[in-house]
């Protein structure tokens, strides 16, 4: 199985750039439109619904990170400092918040790394292509981080300001109300529009200009997929169904391409490994190993899915028999009744992966003496110049 080439000046290529991040988001905006007609927006989110959105998108996508570490034992023998004590910290970290804060509190402060990861990622989306086209310091790509900002944290000032709602992004209550007025969720979305009409024009100037440089189409791609998406459910309308699907797909489906074509070229690949750089280990110049990580990759990519799939499944069980009991007619129901002194050491096991996965998230992909050969297994050839 040869290394898969990235086209120059795109993430994948071209047309999978397109189907990844515009497909994401198409096929958001479509599940959002049928919602309507199909009763969906005043209806409890159903269990199909669920089960091909929040499981298998969503929470396979958090462990799609394994393929990243915990699957490569080079990885995790270069920094097991990293990968052994991040989520131990993060356990201890959210036994005492439970403890110390209670259910409320532990949801809280997980919400807010959440929605941090969330805006990270498509920031860093637009940062990668700042990087493949040469133009990361350049005033263009400050106004595109800027409205990359806007754009995903300016809908949830204004949601911060119109709590409650008919949605939450983990538990009721998760989000604090009281920090922002209507006023100033208001004034945040207004200045939020104005920031995003500058950057259109811009962009048009950019398009019709004979000298200007022209616009960078996967910058113009994900922040325009992006805004439409967190705008239209968050702001414009008001029920979980419309939420769900159009935060979770665009989210998690492009993590998940990202995560295959890595482990695809760092597992499946025939080619000699790289050689280290700087003389540092790496994955990328570490002998080839066997294991569960490369028997999957060699498999294919339906064997990627499955596992994820199987993975979340399981995940998704321990949750329902041991804290929610929300799904029995998926689970069943075996009778555990955990004590809240109990659930002080369950819940932060059960929402370690999904806490490990935000803050790991911060290390892993930065190129550079960070993470050596990184950038050769994710960009093969002559055009590896990528990071988050």
């Amino acid at each position: 199985m040869a290394r898969v080439a990235s086209e120059p000046g795109w993430i994948f290529s071209k047309r999978e750039d397109l189907a990844v991040f515009g497909g994401s988001a198409l096929l958001s905006l479509a599940l959002f439109a049928i919602g309507a007609p199909l009763g969906l927006w005043e209806r409890p989110f159903p269990l199909w619904a669920w089960l091909a959105t929040v499981l298998f998108v969503d929470v396979a996508h958090v462990w799609s990170t394994i393929f990243r570490v915990y699957l490569d034992g080079a990885e995790v023998r270069r920094r097991p400092w990293l990968y052994v004590a991040m989520p131990m910290g993060l356990y201890a970290l959210g036994v005492a918040l439970f403890a110390r804060f209670g259910s409320a509190g532990f949801w809280r402060v997980l919400a807010y790394a959440a929605v941090w990861h969330f805006v990270r990622q498509q920031v860093g989306w637009v940062a990668i292509y700042h990087r493949l086209r040469g133009e990361s310091d350049t005033l263009d790509a400050r106004l595109d981080r800027a409205v990359a900002y806007a754009v995903t944290l300016g809908p949830v000032v204004w949601w911060h300001g119109h709590l409650p709602r008919g949605f939450d992004w983990f538990v009721a209550g998760d989000f604090a109300s009281g920090w922002v007025s209507v006023a100033v969720a208001t004034a945040v979305e207004r200045a939020m529009l104005a920031l995003l009409g500058l950057w259109c024009a811009r962009q048009a100037q950019r398009a019709l200009s004979p000298t200007a440089r022209k616009p960078n189409p996967g910058v113009v791609l994900v922040l325009t997929t992006t805004w439409l998406c967190w705008y239209v459910g968050i702001v414009l309308t008001n029920n979980d169904w419309a939420f769900t699907v159009t935060n979770v797909l665009i989210h998690g489906l492009p993590y998940l391409v990202f995560l295959w074509r890595y482990a695809r070229n760092r597992f499946g690949s025939d080619d000699e490994p790289d050689e280290p750089e700087d003389g540092a280990p790496s994955a990328g110049g570490a002998p080839r190993e066997s294991g569960l990580g490369r028997t999957v990759v060699l498999a294919g990519a339906w064997a990627f899915v499955a596992l994820l799939a199987v993975i979340a499944l399981l995940e998704e069980f321990a949750w329902d028999q041991l804290a929610n009991h929300e799904r029995a007619a998926l689970f069943g129901d075996l009778g555990f009744r955990p004590s809240i002194a109990a659930l002080q050491w369950i819940v932060p096991l059960l929402a370690l992966p999904q806490a490990t996965h935000y803050a790991l998230d911060a290390f892993v992909w930065k190129g550079g003496h960070a993470n050596p050969g990184l950038l050769r297994i994710l960009r093969p050839g002559p055009d590896s110049v990528v990071g988050h």
